[in-house]
């Protein structure tokens, strides 16, 4: 009983100090240096502009004269450190004293942090890009949750868009990591279960290297046209590429989310237009509604994951004024409350409508740009778009 009473004043003391402020501190937790830093700036001023629009509303936890501001606090895990990420981490929780955390963007940083660092202390992540079905297993205490969804799923459906195409024979070269990985045996159970499939090849590259020479001639002996790349636009995946263009070994190109950005056509050149890619994402109403929500707001949409970013950042407010509470435990058990029906369906641009509801004592289902809706494992379905490389950019062919 004591230790009971001793939790739960500390958990009150929390909230108190955490409400009493004029604002509320949210890490975003992003890789704002390393091979996604191109992607990075996009996603994290995506997720600001929803902590924004909640501030602007003046509406949350409005029991106190213009509501509790939120504030973005970020920090940078280069992608590909695990020791950087957990220590961003370790930043954001025990010296900023953050009440939740957007974040992390790469699956790994977001497999070290949470396990080090969040799990332990009690504080909820929500990505909008950590894609690994690693994550799926987390032991997190119902505390990790993501608006993008699985690789296992991506896998499949960029496996049946090649097949579709009539794309028989592939060779795969993926990052060595968790995304990397994942993504690849999901993509390679695929796409050899259809027809005549066959994927001649898969082998890991490391993300930043000097010479990539080694991997390209090995993908290039196997004598497949297409050449499937499941990496990082900003390192690794960028030099497969070239060094396949200059080798004259693949006649054509496709990749995952990871690879979808306008540095890689700036690098690259002419050598890959009509390359394939698949990216989470939808054509939903809140996806139009983001669109529009993104340019209000001086946003360009320019690469994957941004409308997610959104998603996760609001799906957090939401939480806190669901909860009563920016209370770290509160919010935990929140999210999915919010996330998931029964509720009015919310969208972008409509977080005022969605605190005024929760503050009544109402539901909200959130469906956001990304059309949210989380399993037990804090995973979305998802929904994804086809893009490719046309006139010198990618182009959203549609959905798939």
């Amino acid at each position: 009983m004591k230790r009971f009473f001793i939790a739960g004043a500390m958990a009150l003391a929390f909230s108190t100090t955490a409400q009493a402020a004029d604002s509320v501190k949210i890490g975003i937790l992003m890789g704002y240096t390393g091979p996604i830093e191109s992607l990075t700036v996009g996603i994290a001023n995506a997720a600001k502009l929803a902590l924004q629009e909640v501030s602007d509303s003046k509406r949350l936890l409005s029991g106190y004269p213009g509501g509790i501001k939120l504030e973005a606090v970020e920090a940078d895990t280069t992608c590909v450190d695990a020791a950087a990420a957990t220590a961003s981490a370790e930043r954001l929780v025990n010296s900023d004293g953050v009440a939740a955390i957007v974040g992390a963007l790469c699956s790994g940083s977001s497999i070290a942090s949470a396990n080090s660092v969040a799990i332990p202390n009690g504080v909820v992540m929500v990505s909008p890009a950590s894609t690994s079905p690693a994550i799926t297993g987390l032991d997190d205490n119902g505390l990790f949750f993501r608006t993008a969804p699985s690789d296992a799923r991506q896998g499949q459906v960029l496996a049946s868009l090649l097949y579709g195409m009539g794309i028989e024979q592939v060779a795969v070269s993926y990052v060595n990591n968790d995304y990397g990985k994942g993504f690849a045996d999901a993509f390679m159970d695929s796409f050899e279960k259809q027809g005549q499939a066959v994927v001649l090849l898969s082998a890991a590259h490391e993300s930043d290297k000097a010479d990539y020479s080694a991997e390209v001639a090995a993908l290039a002996a196997t004598g497949a046209e297409h050449l499937v790349v499941l990496g990082y636009v900003g390192q690794g995946g960028n030099h497969i590429i070239s060094g396949s263009i200059e080798s004259g070994a693949f006649s054509s190109f496709s990749g995952g989310d990871g690879m979808i950005g306008q540095s890689l056509i700036d690098d690259v050149g002419d050598g890959i237009e009509g390359m394939i890619g698949t990216a989470p994402g939808g054509q939903s109403k809140g996806a139009e509604m983001w669109k529009s929500v993104a340019a209000a707001g001086g946003l360009t949409v320019d690469g994957p994951f941004q409308g997610e970013a959104y998603d996760a950042a609001a799906l957090i407010a939401l939480a806190i004024q669901a909860a009563g509470s920016a209370d770290r435990a509160a919010i935990a058990g929140s999210i999915l409350a919010v996330a998931n029906a029964p509720g009015e369906k919310i969208y972008p641009g409509q977080l005022s409508k969605a605190l005024d509801i929760l503050r009544g004592g109402g539901d909200v289902d959130y469906q956001g740009a990304s059309e949210v809706e989380l399993n037990d494992a804090g995973d979305p379905p998802g929904a994804y778009l086809q893009y490719v490389v046309e006139g010198g950019a990618w182009v959203t062919v549609g959905a798939l």
